[in-house]
């Protein structure tokens, strides 16, 4: 692992601690229990894509908290910037992360092979027996 990545990494694990405490400070209840699950930083750290977790919000309410994260991205580069004593902050892109829904479906089909597996295996193992 080369310095720059290493120094990205950390720049991506501070952002997930602070990025939440900006959000808690804000007035809009859309946006201020909402997690951040990820952030990964360009390669010069000047731009973050922001992962949030979206598993209590409807499609309706997941699009109100995009537009309003947009409208506070500054803010909370701003509050980046302060808080950790930085010269300037990447700018936020905000998603919503869809890898837990892709791990429940592995997951799903993990089961699915598994109970295949199974009863495959069963009737070979009666017939042997009769």
């Amino acid at each position: 692992m080369t310095q720059e990545e290493i120094k990205r990494h950390r720049v991506e694990s501070v952002l997930k601690e602070i990025i939440p405490e900006a959000l808690g400070t804000l007035d809009d209840e859309r946006i201020n229990g909402l997690s951040v699950t990820d952030v990964v930083c360009s390669k010069g750290r000047s731009d973050a894509k922001v992962y949030m977790d979206k598993s209590f919000l409807n499609d309706k309410e997941q699009g109100e908290a995009l537009k309003q994260l947009r409208r506070v991205a500054g803010y909370i580069q701003n509050h980046c910037k302060q808080s950790e004593g930085w010269f300037k902050a990447p700018r936020f892109v905000f998603e919503f992360d869809h890898q837990p829904e892709h791990q429940s479906k592995m997951e799903d089909l993990f089961k699915q092979i598994s109970k295949r597996k199974t009863n495959n295996e069963n009737p070979e193992d009666n017939s042997d027996e009769s």
